[in-house]
């Protein structure tokens, strides 16, 4: 292995923008994760850049499995399918009615524009 290698960089330490429950979004500048602990604003969190979770998803919205490109509403902080305004961080991993209030996201760990 390359000895300047530091971490996979799947799973990375975050200093919690607001609070935070595990398994809840957040958004630090250009990087979204999924905390895996809870943390209180300003505390630092271990967070998941990639993988499939469920999340809690915008009202109104059917997905297509595999097909429906997903976003970080950081205002809301939940996963919509709405582009303006928002944060790409994966697609849907399942299709979800209109209904859900949770939906299944592929994270991709794409870093924001």
């Amino acid at each position: 292995m390359a000895r300047n290698f530091i971490q996979p960089g799947e799973t990375i330490t975050m200093t919690a923008p607001y609070a935070v429950t595990s398994g809840a979004g957040l958004l630090v500048g250009a990087v979204f994760a999924v905390a895996l602990a809870s943390a209180a604003q300003g505390a630092p969190v271990e967070a998941r850049r990639v993988g499939v979770f469920d999340m809690t998803k915008a009202p109104g919205e059917a997905w297509v499995a595999d097909t429906t490109k997903l976003y970080w509403d950081n205002t809301n902080k939940r996963v919509t399918s709405t582009a303006t305004g928002n944060t790409l961080i994966g697609v849907a991993r399942q299709s979800q009615a209109s209904a859900d209030t949770v939906g299944r996201v592929l994270l991709t760990g794409q870093i924001a524009a």
